[in-house]
């Protein structure tokens, strides 16, 4: 098993590097969208991961939105970029800003696309600064609610502040995603014996309108049954 894991650990830190530097020189949001995929189908293949989608048909195919997930693994991006394939969406993710200065994540997330939040900064003008202007060249904007990873043994952590007025100020329709399998779980699960078929699976909510006048956490615990 530990012999299993330091072999992934590896590949896995080859693979991000590989693709962060694939996506250095891409302008082109829809190739990165292309890359991003090919990364996540490659790594979750190798670890036998498989992404079922259920409520498909609630999926746009094309437009902007705010796309909230909840997060309980550092393999959730991959499997909500799966979740977009037969998609044309493609998001900014919101992601913290020390994985800027990591070895494993650093080339990948400077390039793949994605607006760094320093988590110790009280204000937050710098981020809405960017995240409008990601908007007004036509992305999505992609981010984990909860603000970290949930290592507690609830479904949900409640969600930070921001989300809402993420959509508001930017007129995003809110696209709630739910990854009902617990994917640390199943990560860790895939470490230990990579042969094993393992099946993580995506529910879609229905969209929720950026003008809502019912917090987005209790409308997402409502939608997806976590009260």
């Amino acid at each position: 098993m530990f012999l299993n894991k330091i072999k992934m650990a590896v590949y896995a830190m080859f693979l991000t590097n590989l693709y962060g530097f694939k996506l250095k020189n891409i302008a082109l949001y829809s190739k990165k969208k292309e890359l991003r995929l090919q990364y996540a189908e490659q790594l979750l293949s190798k670890l036998n991961i498989h992404v079922k989608i259920k409520n498909k048909d609630r999926l746009p195919t094309d437009g902007q939105f705010l796309l909230i997930s909840n997060h309980r693994s550092i393999i959730d991006p991959l499997i909500v970029e799966i979740a977009l394939k037969d998609t044309n969406i493609f998001g900014l993710w919101i992601a913290k800003e020390e994985l800027s200065s990591s070895p494993f994540f650093a080339t990948f997330v400077k390039n793949a696309g994605t607006i760094l939040l320093n988590r110790e900064n009280k204000s937050m003008s710098d981020v809405f600064k960017k995240i409008k202007a990601g908007v007004k060249e036509g992305n999505s904007i992609f981010i984990f609610p909860e603000g970290t990873r949930n290592k507690e043994k609830t479904q949900l952590s409640s969600f930070k502040n921001g989300t809402q007025i993420i959509a508001l100020k930017n007129k995003l329709p809110i696209l709630p995603l739910y990854i009902k399998t617990n994917a640390d779980e199943a990560l860790k699960s895939a470490l230990k014996d990579s042969s094993k078929h393992i099946e993580i699976e995506v529910e879609i909510g229905e969209l929720i309108d950026f003008k809502t006048k019912l917090g987005v956490e209790e409308l997402y615990r409502t939608m997806f049954k976590l009260i």
